[in-house]
């Protein structure tokens, strides 16, 4: 996935990398260090253009063969390549696997942070046995459902509404949980080479999906001590870059658990709608407030046709149960179930007939889930604080995990593996952005057990010095 996000001029660049002057070491690694910096925080993008050595040079106050040296730094690492005549690139990373490779069966005596699922609710074993006792009257039927069942379909319709969305059954389509209705929202609203708008830090799986459109990609910052600046930086990106779609969690974002105002949410609605960018919004974390408050789901206050919705029961019942939701305008839900009926002809019978009787208790299972996860980030808050000096973040007011800016000199890449060697499992931070974006943070969920997520930062506080950056010797000066 191409991102055309921002390319630099010289200056522009030297502005960002700031005064290389100040670290200690050679000047070229100091250079280095600062290209590693913007790259992994997202603004230095793969596919960047990065200025010819000389200008840069010029910009920074140093001499050409120190930035020829940082170049060849970042290039040994695999952070840039050069073409013969085109330039210097910010690279992709080699050897990423699918975000779903991720998500390997549970193995004893492994924590496992490396998804951000909890455990299953309370209340499921209690809905399948009504869903049994009710799969009777069906048999005699044919068993297919393409757009859902519609006592489903008017659950989740009545869901939207009751959170101060108007909708109809008709606008509601049943998908197999949530990954399912977004690749088929995306294959279906976005074409090849056309550009797509996402939040940077963003979802693995969503950034996966928008590839494989053949989509370019418009990264867009988060700023987790600020989420509602995005309102400016969308409209400068939808200027600048004129995407026709745009992928957005507003609410508890994944990783960063950052959430918009009302009143950003409805500016950032508006100003995508008035530049004609259709709005896929992912929901699957939306009702996760600690605050035990409904939000008023994004794209409230402008037309249906500004926006497409995608939730799923995953995250506030369990990820065992498959079932998940678009819902649009029906002009739009009428073109993704066409995309899924290629696929599939529906979702199995008995999971919806779970999910209608777990809609009926959804108040209580998710007033249990929005305590369960207060607790554990409460938790887990507490032991990074005291037991990893340096890790910075910003409390998220719901949501799933804690995204940790990490001290100087620690990537998330080789902390990551020196902890799954101590029996911990953690997903890099680049596995949230474009490239090499965010080796500088990295992400904790708090979904499973106090106990689990206690000794995770035991584990983490034992590292040591098996996760600093090694030192490179200088190069030979000529």
């Amino acid at each position: 996935m191409k991102d055309v996000s921002a390319t630099p001029s010289a200056a522009r660049l030297a502005a960002l990398l700031g005064d290389v002057g100040a670290d200690r070491g050679p000047l070229y690694r100091a250079v280095a260090a600062a290209l590693r910096r913007r790259i992994a925080d997202g603004r230095l993008p793969v596919g960047a253009r990065l200025p010819a050595e000389r200008a840069l040079a010029d910009a920074l106050g140093v001499s050409r063969v120190t930035v020829a040296a940082a170049y060849g730094d970042l290039r040994d690492d695999g952070w840039a390549l050069t073409r013969h005549g085109a330039g210097t690139f910010v690279a992709a990373p080699d050897g990423r696997q699918p975000w779903g490779t991720a998500l390997g069966a549970p193995v004893p005596g492994v924590l496992d942070l490396g998804n951000a699922a909890p455990e299953a609710s309370s209340l499921l074993t209690a809905a399948y046995a009504v869903a049994q006792t009710r799969l009777p009257d069906l048999l005699a039927g044919h068993g297919y459902a393409p757009s859902g069942l519609p006592e489903l379909r008017a659950a989740v319709a009545a869901r939207y509404t009751a959170r101060g969305l108007p909708t109809d059954p008709e606008q509601v389509l049943i998908t197999a949980a949530a990954a399912d209705g977004l690749d088929a929202v995306l294959h279906t609203v976005v074409g090849a080479g056309r550009r797509v708008l996402h939040q940077h830090p963003s979802h693995p799986g969503a950034l996966e999906t928008i590839a494989a459109t053949g989509a370019q990609s418009v990264a867009v910052p988060v700023d987790v001590d600020d989420p509602d600046v995005i309102v400016d930086e969308a409209d400068r990106a939808a200027r600048q870059h004129a995407p026709t779609v745009a992928y957005l969690m507003p609410d508890h974002a994944n990783p960063t658990g950052a959430s918009l105002s009302v009143a950003a949410r409805r500016s950032l609605a508006a100003t995508l709608w008035r530049h004609r960018v259709l709005t896929v919004v992912d929901e699957v974390a939306a009702e996760l407030s600690f605050a035990g408050d409904d939000i008023e789901p994004f794209g409230a206050a402008v037309p249906d046709a500004a926006t497409v919705h995608v939730g799923s029961l995953s995250k506030v019942v369990w990820g065992g149960i498959r079932i998940g939701w678009v819902r649009g305008d029906r002009a739009t839900v009428a073109r993704v179930r066409e995309v899924l009926l290629r696929r599939q002809l529906g979702v199995s019978i008995l999971d919806q007939l779970a999910a209608v009787e777990l809609f009926a208790q959804w108040q209580r299972i998710l007033d249990e889930r929005r305590a369960g996860l207060r607790a554990r980030q409460e938790a887990l808050a507490a032991a990074v604080a005291a037991r990893l000096p340096g890790w910075r973040f910003v409390p998220p007011a719901g949501g799933l995990s804690l995204w940790c800016r990490l001290p100087d000199g620690i990537g998330s890449t080789r902390l990551v593996a020196a902890a799954e060697r101590q029996g911990l499992v953690l997903l890099p931070g680049t596995r949230f952005g474009t490239g090499h974006a965010f080796d500088d943070h990295q992400r904790l969920p708090f979904t499973r057990p106090v106990a689990e997520l206690l000794a995770a930062v035991d584990v983490l506080a034992g590292l040591g010095a098996a996760v600093l950056e090694p030192r490179r010797a200088a190069p030979p000066l000529v």
